[in-house]
């Protein structure tokens, strides 16, 4: 089996992991930011208020500042779908364009259209129409998002799809499937859920930060108190998504299910681990206990990944070897089916070269039989099957852990708002200050969970990850990797000090 050299594969995965870290510091922000504006907008257009209008400049400034640099981290992440990535985009382009597609044609035309009237329409067009354009901004923004969740679900669980033999290319049989899958509904909540939370611990952030300094007292409270509103109810609402996105992962994805708790030997009534220490020197084959220190949840995660408490979750040693007495086959049968499908492919080409219909159909038949582990045909090793355990289990450990944090913060912040205690407790002035990077840490977290945790797929079970790049040089990719390094570092410089800047200098008066 001829196989791309791994430096090439490792390079590419880099520089997109580089590309999409540095856009995922942009997103949230906007995402939460939009609702927060369009929020207190509405407060103003009500109430009259002049100083609810100056609250919603103020954070519109920083959401302008943000957003351009966002748009432009996104451009580069998709030119390189086709730098990189060319034999995934020849084989699941129709899919994965189309949501693309209309997130740039519809999403980011609605976006970009009332983006102007928001920013340049105060005194030009009447309240109420302005108000309509900045939450058409927020809907917009977080439409955008929507249609590119809608591409990464499809990847972790592709469904509405056929695979053409004779283009050997995947095209879409049901758009419903694929934009309402339940893995894309899910993903979308979940997502811009962290991007409530981070919009709402920037303005927590910095309203704090000017009550510290005795500045703006009256923008800072009534910021605080919706900034606190938003993120509990962005904080709930992660909850719950999470909630359902652990059912999808147990029934669909189970490996990255066992990786995000470290579970080796599967187990009925499985723990939740709400605090542990990997064994560093635990191996999938070995009788090593898998953790120094484990404190869990009794039956919890059994709870969760399957709504039976005495339910048995599965370890990675279960799916690599199998376990007959809970009906798990072995990834090795997988691995035969999946050549099964790939030899039945070429025996449908051969057929078609030749003109031999009996044959086509014969190999149409078995293809469809096999298709389902299709990508497990360029497998020899079981264990590449297993993704990076350790990274995946202390990034999902930690985001859950600051989830919790962030809510008993929000409770805080509101309850000593309502009692106008706010400015007294400079503590937790200090503390919602430093939360603001916490919850890109968090955010990025969650991305590491579920992109580390597919692997070694870049489309579950059909496409690994090093049957999906470009034939190009390692060099060229070691470049441009560099090069995206220096720009994309001197762009989130030039945005951090931007923002400081605008903050020091605060609201118009």
């Amino acid at each position: 089996m001829v196989m791309l050299d791994a430096s090439l594969v490792d390079w590419s995965r880099a520089m997109f992991a580089l590309t999409a870290i540095y856009h995922w510091f942009f997103v949230p922000l906007t995402l939460g930011l939009s609702f927060i504006m369009a929020i207190t907008e509405t407060i103003y257009v009500k109430t009259g208020n002049e100083e609810w209008k100056k609250i919603t400049k103020f954070w519109m400034t920083l959401f302008g500042i943000n957003f351009a640099i966002g748009v432009a981290t996104g451009i580069i992440l998709e030119f390189e779908f086709g730098t990189n990535w060319s034999k995934y985009s020849w084989m699941v382009g129709d899919i994965f364009g189309a949501p693309l597609a209309i997130e740039g044609i519809f999403a980011f035309f609605l976006e970009s259209t009332f983006i102007a009237v928001m920013f340049f329409g105060w005194e030009k067009v009447s309240k109420k129409f302005h108000l309509l354009s900045t939450w058409l901004v927020a809907f917009g923004s977080n439409l955008s998002a929507y249609w590119i969740l809608v591409a990464n679900a499809w990847m972790n669980f592709p469904t509405g799809t056929e695979f053409n033999l004779n283009s050997a290319r995947s095209e879409m049989t049901s758009f419903i499937d694929v934009a309402l899958s339940p893995f894309a509904i899910t993903k979308f909540l979940h997502t811009i859920s962290s991007g409530y939370i981070i919009g709402a611990l920037f303005v927590l952030g910095i309203s704090s930060w000017y009550l510290l300094k005795n500045r703006h007292i009256e923008l800072a409270k009534k910021s605080i108190l919706v900034g606190s509103i938003f993120g509990l109810i962005g904080t709930f609402m992660i909850i719950i998504t999470g909630d359902s996105s652990a059912y999808q992962i147990a029934q669909k994805q189970p490996m990255k299910l066992a990786a995000m708790e470290g579970l080796y030997e599967g187990k009925e009534g499985a723990d939740l681990l709400a605090f542990a220490i990997l064994n560093p020197s635990k191996q999938v084959d070995d009788t090593l206990n898998p953790y120094l220190i484990k404190i869990g949840f009794p039956k919890l995660l059994s709870l969760l990944g399957y709504r039976d408490a005495n339910a048995f979750v599965p370890g990675i040693k279960d799916l690599l070897y199998g376990n007959e007495k809970y009906g798990i086959e072995p990834a090795s049968q997988k691995i035969e089916r999946g050549k099964k499908c790939l030899e039945a492919l070429k025996k449908y080409k051969d057929a078609k070269t030749k003109g031999d219909s009996i044959t086509m159909n014969q190999a149409y038949s078995e293809f469809k039989e096999y298709y389902h582990n299709f990508g497990y045909a360029f497998f020899d090793d079981i264990k590449r099957l297993i993704p990076n355990v350790p990274l995946v289990f202390y990034s999902f450990h930690i985001m859950v852990a600051l989830g919790f944090f962030f809510l008993l913060l929000f409770i805080l912040s509101l309850w000593y708002s309502l009692k106008e205690k706010i400015m007294s407790k400079k503590w937790l002035l200090r503390i919602a200050l430093f939360s603001i990077p916490l919850g890109y840490l968090a955010s990025q977290f969650g991305w590491i969970v579920a992109e580390v945790g597919r692997q070694p797929w870049a489309i579950q079970d059909l496409l690994p990850v090093f049957k999906a790049t470009s034939h190009i040089s390692v060099s060229a990719v070691q470049t441009t990797f560099f090069l995206l390094l220096i720009l994309l570092t001197i762009l989130f410089i030039a945005e951090i000090r931007i923002l400081i800047k605008q903050i020091k200098v605060g609201p118009k008066e």
